[in-house]
């Protein structure tokens, strides 16, 4: 018999929005351990609402999140979604995180560690965010459209990483 996977995240009946403006309504569902969950919509469909919402960044309006003890002490890795900003910034990866050295290891970019963010190729970029936001992550990693931007092979490599590292 399998056992029961940890809860680490538990929606209850909540709204989410803003201003008092709800785009989600009597939303009801958990995170268990190890699961992977997938939210799809259009632009402006409330996809980033939702994703600040159980990153505590936005409080419900109604119902809750119920976040585990763990995820509560900081446990959350966050990949957000690539900005301009992000693309020209001017450190080298090395200067992101150095724990991240490891995660690049397992991502098979180390070899990038002294060259500048900025002259990376997309999927080698997301791959140095993905190591930095496997820092934090000692219990749940959310990604914001990861493979935005990618060519059809690295987004596959990119989905190929996420499995194996889970």
């Amino acid at each position: 018999m399998e056992q029961e996977k940890r809860i680490l995240l538990d929606c209850r009946d909540a709204a989410l929005g803003y201003e008092g403006k709800p785009v989600w309504e009597h939303l009801n569902f958990q995170v268990r351990s190890g699961d992977y969950v997938c939210i799809v919509g259009e632009n402006g469909s409330g996809k980033s609402t939702l994703v600040k919402s159980l990153l505590g960044l936005l409080h419900p309006m109604a119902g809750e999140i119920v976040r585990s003890p763990s995820l509560r002490s900081g446990a959350i890795g966050y990949l957000p979604q690539q900005t301009k900003a992000q693309k020209d910034f001017p450190a080298t990866v090395t200067e992101e995180k150095s724990t991240a050295l490891m995660h690049m290891g397992k991502l098979g970019v180390l070899e990038l560690k002294d060259r500048c963010y900025r002259e990376l190729s997309g999927g080698q970029q997301q791959r140095v965010l993905l190591a930095r936001a496997l820092c934090a992550a000692g219990e749940l990693l959310i990604l914001d459209e990861p493979v935005t931007g990618l060519d059809p092979a690295a987004a596959q490599e990119l989905y190929r990483t996420l499995e194996y590292l889970n």
